[in-house]
């Protein structure tokens, strides 16, 4: 494996997992896409600790399995099809972390 291919997918992975475990309460008004956006009433009406578990939970999982695809298909194939395979559960996994998203919305 090229020492860029390694390097990009370290530092990839290692956004994934900051991004994980960087965003909390405090600082979701900054940092969580869509949320920083709600008006005081849209948040309050957000269910931020429980989407917070799931976002969480979300990045690790898309830590794990789009290494371990890469890994896989490293070994069966070569780096390319590998960097292919690796793109694709977080292609796939986005659409559904937006509808599950949405479900953090509490209906007053």
């Amino acid at each position: 494996m090229e020492i860029g291919t390694a390097l990009a997918l370290i530092f990839t992975d290692l956004c994934f997992i900051f991004i994980a475990f960087g965003i909390n309460e405090n600082n979701a008004k900054y940092l969580l896409s869509g949320y920083n956006t709600m008006s005081k009433e849209e948040k309050e009406s957000f269910d931020l600790i429980n989407y917070l578990k799931f976002f969480k939970k979300f990045f690790i999982n898309l830590t794990i399995y789009s290494t371990l695809f890469f890994a896989i298909f490293y070994i069966a194939f070569d780096e390319i099809i590998a960097l292919i395979a690796y793109c694709v559960p977080i292609i796939v996994s986005t659409p559904y972390m937006i509808y599950k998203g949405n479900k953090f919305k509490i209906n007053k």
